[in-house]
């Protein structure tokens, strides 16, 4: 039997979401966004009180992919449109699921004992640190001469670049996957922070060095969401190391970031008459900056709408399948893989959901499917991380974590870079695990 919350749980999420589907119904398109925003901060709240984790993958789901749907909710462009019935039904069993899931695989594994509550406790923090330095080292080497493999051979900077959408093109097949690497960086270097005792002036270089790498890579790429990404994660591995957050944190990185993040928009290319003409906004006098943000939110849904209208029939995996494609370059072999249509609102607007491939391969099921796999994944991980000695176990969690918090953005487990950054984290992971036998 679930527990007293979380049946409210389920019963606040079924509630909410028939309201907000009845109010958008009627054309009360404001209330039913309220309605999804509250219920997402209400299910953040009840996971991050029940797991006393400010990156509760639950809690971090349930504020992304809900939230986003209310912010979809709001229709404040012209490219919005009323959701379909099946629509409505997949976004609904999305979350749905992924509760399941989760509370599936945690009566399953809640029998394990667990002596180790704070896993960094018993780590070889001396050994560790060295190799967690090692693999930054190593990782921002790669990174740095990848970058530059790729600007001496396609002959330009992006940033430096008068093409709008040259950050579009800046990549070489196989090789930019270690380019865009860096930004596990920031992440790593506060694992090593964490485990390390003893510093020197040579560490600290290496640390500055390799932060400063993954920090001017993606802006050299004109790549705000890399950016944030490194941010972000890094972010997500301080929270669970150190489990506490100051005002002064979160203003001094919003102070920080905003302005980067409009120096990249106008490094980009994307004046504001051009990007008011992309969005279609209602009210044509909104802010860019609320605008911007918005639409990135909020069209992810719309284009999920646009597929469900559009589709002309499933493609039965393919579209899942696309990193062993991309990986193995099988999909140079049979480009046909790589060759089915997005169906989005615009042209220039392709960023995604979560969902969106898995509808796109077996409609409903593939929606219900991926929410049970990644609900079930999330209690796993949450269980394993608490339980692991092994520090890396951090880095899996802290780059699902982002994939739930962006939930919203694009379909994370079918790229074949998620899963390129998760070869490397087993590969530390296997690192750092290593025992020599002593003699």
């Amino acid at each position: 039997m679930l527990q007293a919350d979380k049946r409210a749980e389920y019963i606040s999420y079924c509630a909410s979401s028939m309201l907000a589907f009845i109010f958008s119904s009627i054309g009360a398109v404001y209330l039913a966004g309220i309605v999804f925003l509250l219920e997402a901060l209400l299910l953040y709240i009840l996971n991050f009180r029940r797991s006393g984790n400010l990156v509760d993958l639950r809690g971090i789901f349930s504020l992304s992919w809900i939230g986003g749907e209310g912010i979809a909710c709001l229709k404040l462009s012209r490219l919005s449109s009323p959701w379909e019935t099946v629509t409505w039904i997949c976004f609904f069993l999305a979350y749905f699921c992924f509760m399941l899931g989760y509370d599936f695989w945690t009566k399953k594994v809640s029998h394990v004992s667990d002596h180790a509550s704070d896993h960094m406790k018993e780590i070889k923090n001396a050994v560790q640190a060295r190799r967690i330095m090692l693999c930054i080292v190593i990782l921002g080497a790669a990174s740095a001469g990848c970058f530059l493999t790729e600007a001496l051979v396609l002959g330009y900077i992006p940033l430096f670049s008068p093409e709008p959408h040259a950050y579009s093109y800046f990549h070489i097949s196989g090789v930019h996957y270690f380019t865009v690497s860096c930004i596990l960086i920031p992440a790593m270097s506060v694992l090593y922070v964490r485990l390390t005792e003893k510093w020197t002036a040579v560490r600290i270089a290496a640390l500055v060095v390799g932060n400063l790498l993954a920090v001017a890579i993606p802006v050299l790429c004109v790549s705000r969401f890399q950016l944030l990404f490194a941010v972000g994660f890094a972010a997500v591995v301080y929270l669970m190391l150190y489990r506490h957050i100051t005002w002064k944190m979160v203003v001094t990185a919003i102070v920080i970031l905003i302005p980067v993040y409009v120096l990249l928009t106008v490094a980009r290319r994307h004046d504001i008459p051009y990007l008011n003409g992309i969005f279609e906004m209602k009210y044509s006098k909104m802010p860019i900056f609320i605008t911007q943000p918005y639409m990135y939110v909020a069209n992810n849904y719309e284009n999920f709408n646009c597929m469900v209208c559009e589709l002309p029939e499933f493609t039965m995996g393919i579209r899942m399948l696309f990193p062993f494609f991309a990986l193995t370059g099988l999909k140079f072999v049979f480009p046909e893989v790589a060759a089915y249509p997005l169906f989005i609102t615009k042209e220039e607007l392709t960023t995604l959901t979560l969902f969106y491939d898995s509808y796109y391969d077996f409609g409903i099921l593939g929606v219900v499917l991926l929410a049970l796999i990644l609900g079930s994944a999330a209690a796993w991980l949450a269980g394993w991380t608490e339980r692991g000695k092994n520090p890396v176990s951090c880095l899996f969690y802290g780059q699902f974590a982002i994939y739930m918090g962006l939930s919203f953005f694009t379909t994370w487990f079918s790229n074949p870079t998620t899963w390129f950054w998760f070869a490397l984290t087993f590969a530390m992971y296997l690192f750092l695990g290593y025992e020599r036998k002593e003699s």
